[in-house]
């Protein structure tokens, strides 16, 4: 059973592996795809609530890699590792995240980002090795409630940059050290 917060009906054989969430984001999908590809964007918004991020490196290109800290808000680090794997401007990204860069435990995600009159919805379709890995992200680490919420970063955090435009030209994000 695949698990989504828009209702939708799975048909694939991933069904159920998988967890899809959606959600409209009042700006135009050229500055949701920016927020989601650039760094300096990146560190304010991602994560759920409460986290916050720390980038290593950064190189968003098909095999260049997102290695990063997330920071709980319990204190909790969780290293994380993302690969891209297709990058399809302001349409699609696919990437793979995990841990470690030889994560055996990794999921893909694909990201689709579709214009929806003045908004964008954006499309996050995550598929894990296994259903019982699939389980333990939704029970153990809310991952839906987790997607849900980072989405709804993205949504604040593009609707900052809207009302104030100097935010897509700052140099210095927060996050971005190493």
């Amino acid at each position: 059973m695949t698990t989504t917060s828009s209702g939708a009906e799975p048909d694939r054989p991933t069904a159920d592996r998988e967890i899809v969430i959606s959600r409209a984001i009042g700006a135009p999908r050229e500055l949701v795809f920016e927020a989601f590809t650039q760094v300096r964007h990146l560190s304010r918004w991602w994560g759920p609530e409460g986290f916050t991020t720390t980038t290593r490196s950064f190189e968003f290109r098909v095999g260049g890699a997102w290695d990063f800290v997330m920071h709980g808000p319990d204190g909790t680090d969780y290293q994380e590792w993302i690969t891209w794997r297709e990058i399809v401007p302001p349409e699609r990204i696919a990437l793979l995240h995990g841990e470690s860069r030889d994560d055996p435990n990794a999921f893909e995600s694909v990201l689709a980002f579709e214009p929806a009159g003045d908004d964008t919805r954006i499309v996050m379709r995550t598929v894990f090795p296994t259903k019982e890995l699939r389980d333990e992200a939704v029970e153990k680490y809310h991952a839906i409630e987790g997607g849900e919420q980072t989405l709804s970063n993205l949504a604040a955090y593009v609707a900052e940059l809207t009302r104030n435009d100097t935010g897509r030209d700052e140099a210095t994000p927060k996050g971005a050290e190493s």
